[in-house]
């Protein structure tokens, strides 16, 4: 009987074929390696993140899906099943950002005139917080009105929805209603587009016209997206429209509509999630 050689092709009892035990085994090239699945992942299915979202039932969302109108961090989604990160995945609808956490919420209120944009008051005024109460643990203001204008004010529990939507560098669009004395010159909107010169500073709108006049008043809708204090009515004032009355109409696309004055309402998930868009959230 022969004794076997090390160039024997015997199998080993470490597997296959020719393979000595003392042979180092050769990394995996990721070619090699099997495709990862959706088990693989971490997070939620999908489906079930939609359904909790209010988009629609699990069976609705994957028709939704199979139609090619849910995309996750702007890629459309190719299979059923994907599993998400509510926390970190910006999962869209038809191109509409979708608002997955709960435990941020967004209020539109018609504030009435004669009522401080603040918490508190430590001088015993009426304010935004005293209308908003309880209703939602750690809101804010998103910007202020002034005390005698009225009309849309957006509240949240999101800070840094709140930063940007108050900060000028997103250029985030207010639109005002103002009740102004005197007549309109033809040509005001040119001026007001070209910019009118400020004591801090000059400031131009984003679009300007006339709404109505009668009896010497005239309703104007102003569109900008300054934050400075007054702006509104120090703008109209210095071309010689002073204003009896200035409301707020829009924030962004966000309308204020048929709100009742001092009423709450609690933003859609659609308007959500283009406002989000808007800010780049």
């Amino acid at each position: 009987m022969n004794a076997a050689t090390p160039n024997d092709d015997a199998p080993t009892a470490s597997g296959g074929e020719g393979w000595s035990e003392d042979m180092e085994l050769a990394p995996v090239h990721p070619a090699d390696r099997a495709p990862e699945t959706d088990a693989d992942r971490e997070g939620e299915r999908l489906q079930k993140v939609l359904a909790r979202a209010g988009v629609g039932s699990r069976r609705v969302s994957e028709d939704m899906i199979e139609a090619g109108r849910i995309s996750v961090n702007g890629a459309v989604v190719q299979v059923q099943g994907m599993r998400v990160d509510p926390t970190r995945d910006k999962i869209a609808v038809d191109g509409v950002r979708v608002e997955i956490r709960d435990d941020r919420v967004t209020y539109a209120m018609n504030k009435p005139p004669g009522v401080i944009t603040a918490m508190s008051d430590d001088r015993n005024r009426p304010t935004v917080g005293d209308m908003v109460g309880d209703l939602a643990p750690g809101l804010v203001h998103v910007g202020r009105l002034d005390q005698d204008t009225e009309g849309l004010l957006l509240l949240t529990t999101d800070g840094e929805l709140a930063h940007r939507l108050a900060h000028p560098s997103y250029g985030v669009r207010k639109t005002y209603l103002a009740q102004v004395s005197g007549s309109v010159p033809r040509d005001l909107h040119k001026r007001l587009r070209a910019g009118i010169d400020l004591d801090d500073g000059p400031v131009k709108v984003d679009s300007f016209r006339v709404v109505d006049t009668h009896a010497g008043q005239s309703v104007v809708e102003v569109v900008l997206h300054e934050g400075r204090k007054h702006i509104v009515r120090r703008l109209l004032a210095e071309v010689g429209l002073p204003v009896s009355r200035l409301t707020r109409t829009a924030v962004g696309p966000i309308e204020l509509r048929a709100m009742r004055s001092g009423t709450i309402r609690k933003l859609s998930r659609e308007e959500l999630g283009t406002l989000s868009e808007l800010v780049g959230l």
